[in-house]
């Protein structure tokens, strides 16, 4: 569709009609509006018209004895969520001008009722992915489904992480240290979010997720780099648990269904921007 919608807007005449007929929506406009907006010929209109409604852009509507032609809204959002899809790793409000996307025009009928998926990814995930994956469990409160994954998984949990998580009662039977290419593959859960943990996964290049989820990156420094006494190296789990928990509340509470993408992309980044200036 995107190639026949742009080979038709490729001419002068056809954009310009285009993008009255944008101007003119609900309603549209009939033939003879057109021609006298455009200054015209009929017959050269009742071409580029032909052309715009090949391509899907456009239809005519019958009101009383006119016609009105009238943009085709499900085209224009497909037009520009073909575009946005891709830009910028999937963050098109980082193109420049914001663009909007059709899944965003209607992701707020959806979310309201969702349950959403949501990753943490780091490089190990022995402790700090694991970490968050336990509090979201918790917090979530049926809303969020929780996981967790590594670029490079140590294929154990750290214990110090398995034994705080017991000692808050966490039900830790279900933690294990995993790749993430588990959830870029067929069938799996397809991600509403994705947060990356710990500096090494951010700058690493992740592979494509299905369903084009939102990512933010909320690093916080690595407690099983600590290095001490027993008593040291089990506060550093503790801290991390706080600094995680307190992101994650700040989450579970966003007004979801009411954000549009890039005020919740701006809200998301500012959780890891608060955590990373309370870990320092």
């Amino acid at each position: 569709m995107a190639t026949e919608a742009f080979r038709a807007l490729g001419n002068r005449h056809r954009l310009t009609i285009f993008r009255t007929l944008l101007q003119a929506a609900p309603d549209g406009l009939t033939a003879g509006q057109l021609c006298e907006r455009m200054g015209m010929a009929p017959s050269g209109l009742s071409f580029h018209l032909g052309q715009l409604a090949n391509a899907g852009l456009l239809s005519g509507v019958q009101s009383g004895r006119h016609v009105h032609y009238v943009v085709e809204p499900s085209s224009v959002r497909d037009l520009l969520g073909f575009l946005a899809d891709d830009c910028c790793g999937g963050r098109p409000e980082l193109c420049g001008a914001p663009l909007m996307r059709k899944s965003d025009l209607e992701r707020s009928e959806t979310m309201a009722d969702q349950t959403y998926n949501v990753l943490f990814l780091c490089t190990g995930n022995s402790a700090r992915s694991i970490i968050a994956e336990a509090i979201l469990a918790r917090e979530g409160q049926g809303r969020f489904r929780s996981f967790s994954a590594g670029s490079q998984p140590k294929g154990e949990v750290h214990p110090y992480a398995m034994e705080l998580l017991k000692n808050l009662n966490h039900d830790v039977s279900q933690f294990r240290s995993k790749d993430w290419d588990e959830f870029a593959a067929p069938g799996a859960p397809e991600m509403n979010f994705v947060f990356t943990v710990c500096d090494n996964a951010a700058n690493e290049v992740c592979p494509v997720w299905p369903g084009q989820p939102m990512t933010a990156h909320w690093g916080i420094p690595d407690p099983a780099a600590v290095e001490g006494s027993e008593a040291v190296k089990r506060q550093a789990f503790a801290d991390t648990y706080r600094m995680m928990n307190n992101r994650i509340s700040i989450f579970v509470n966003l007004p979801l269904a009411s954000l549009d993408r890039l005020r919740l992309q701006q809200r998301l980044d500012e959780i890891g921007g608060r955590a990373s200036r309370g870990a320092a």
